[in-house]
């Protein structure tokens, strides 16, 4: 097997269990040095544990590779800086970042409690922000001083964020906004080495089961389209060294299949030199979306 990532220094978040535990693995099995981070908290975000965490690291031990655990809370500002400095104090720097850690809370958004929507988006959101946000200032730091890296950040949308999901407003917001955020990302940390993409899995997790229960049955003998397994890969050579001129990209995964997104484009477009009146505006408006293109339906719609 070829190994795409001998010696470099990863994190992954929420890599106790589901899609991170499996990126965390095939980022190992490729040569990474892995920072195995999950707070060990319950599908909905209660609770914490470093159990999760440490059964991932002893089975990269096991298999002959580096890890070390981490048990920080991403979304904490502080604890997301610390986390970025063991992998640079355990390991002797950081080329990877991968951001997946996550809980949902679904709920119709007519009865979403501000709480609700608080904790997810901060999970989500901010989970991202602050990881990238110190890995992107040791970057900097290190391509200004000659040293610079071929860093790789991939982050976790979703189709929820892309299209949305009925009854997971909250989650859907917070997924859009990763997506948005690896796009600017992308531009501002191109210059130090860093590309940043943004994969949008689907797979068996404890976020899904709801979601997507027709789809979460095991099949008996062939291939296992939502096994979290199958969308490591993609993360593995985004993180390598080839993926150098591949960034500011969303792609979706789902069993063996790749779909690279296309997002928010100009489409048709109306344009005069002057105020457009109220009442002009539905005939002209009507007549763009008669030309442009449909939106994908809403999940769940």
């Amino acid at each position: 097997m070829t190994r795409l990532l001998e010696q470099r220094v990863a994190i992954v978040t929420g890599a106790g269990r589901g899609l991170g535990r499996a990126h965390a693995l095939e980022l190992a099995r490729h040569g990474a040095k892995v920072v195995v981070n999950d707070l060990g908290t319950s599908g909905s975000g209660d609770g914490s544990s470093s159990s999760p965490a440490q059964e991932v690291v002893a089975a990269i031990r096991a298999a002959g590779g580096e890890a070390v655990a981490d048990s920080c809370d991403v979304a904490d500002f502080d604890g997301a800086a610390d986390l970025v400095r063991r992998a640079v104090d355990t390991f002797g720097g950081l080329d990877i970042l991968v951001n997946n850690a996550g809980f949902v809370r679904d709920r119709m958004l007519v009865n979403t409690s501000e709480e609700e929507w608080d904790a997810v988006v901060r999970v989500h959101l901010k989970g991202h922000f602050a990881p990238l946000r110190h890995a992107a200032a040791y970057w900097r730091a290190e391509s200004k001083a000659g040293r610079q890296r071929a860093a790789r950040v991939v982050n976790t949308s979703s189709g929820a964020g892309l299209q949305g999901s009925v009854g997971q407003a909250t989650y859907s917001a917070a997924k859009a906004g990763i997506a948005g955020l690896t796009l600017v990302a992308a531009q501002e940390l191109g210059r130090y080495g860093v590309t940043v993409n943004a994969i949008a899995p689907s797979a068996r997790t404890r976020m899904t089961e709801g979601v997507f229960a027709d789809k979460m049955a095991v099949p008996r003998g062939g291939f296992d389209v939502m096994d979290p397994a199958n969308v490591s890969p993609v993360v593995a050579w985004l993180a390598g060294a080839e993926a150098g001129d591949i960034t500011g990209r969303v792609i979706e995964v789902e069993g063996g299949r790749i779909c690279v997104e296309e997002g928010w484009r100009h489409g048709p477009a109306a344009d005069r030199p002057a105020r457009w009146e109220a009442s002009e505006v539905g005939a002209a408006l009507r007549a763009l979306l008669d030309k442009a293109v449909a939106p994908e339906p809403v999940y769940g719609a």
